[in-house]
């Protein structure tokens, strides 16, 4: 099954922006591509929490603390779950492109709180040449996703 989500955000009346750009493989390239900046554009990490995949959603300019999100999350295990173990999970989007719409796969998303504080989220839109914009508000009702503090800026993650 295909999941279009332009489709299915005009189903539900959300106004969203769409920006096609060269192609970029990671968030803080298309950060720069799209003159987003870096704490506005989100990216989603694949996660195994308890065994079960999850997104993890965080400003492109961090990374995921899994000590924090693991606390979080009241987990007993959690790592990094690899491509291999997520690729099928997201049909008609490119590896690692998938947006943070885990409502359309059946994956619970954890949202870092810091992306709270803008009135607009950014994201990979299933391809590395289309970025979306939509209000977080709007992002909010339709994901229901969990809010921790569990991202890192760049420098502190080392």
């Amino acid at each position: 099954m295909t999941i279009n989500l332009a489709k299915f955000l005009d189903e539900h009346q959300i106004k969203f922006t769409t920006i096609s750009h060269s192609v970029a493989y990671t968030a803080q390239g298309i950060a720069a591509l799209t003159h987003t900046p870096g704490e506005e554009m989100a990216k989603t990490v694949i996660v195994k929490i308890d065994e079960q995949l999850a997104m993890a959603v965080l400003p492109a300019s961090c990374h995921v603390d899994l000590a924090m999100l693991r606390a979080g999350a009241a987990a007993t295990t959690i790592s990094l779950a690899h491509e291999s173990e997520f690729m099928d999970r997201f049909p008609g989007c490119e590896t690692g492109a998938m947006p943070p719409f885990g409502n359309l796969y059946g994956m619970p998303v954890f949202v870092d709180a810091s992306l709270e504080k803008d009135k607009e989220i950014a994201f990979n839109a299933g391809s590395h040449r289309e970025l979306m914009r939509l209000a977080y508000d709007d992002f909010v009702r339709l994901v229901q996703p969990t809010v921790l503090h569990f991202a890192l800026p760049r420098a502190r993650a080392a």
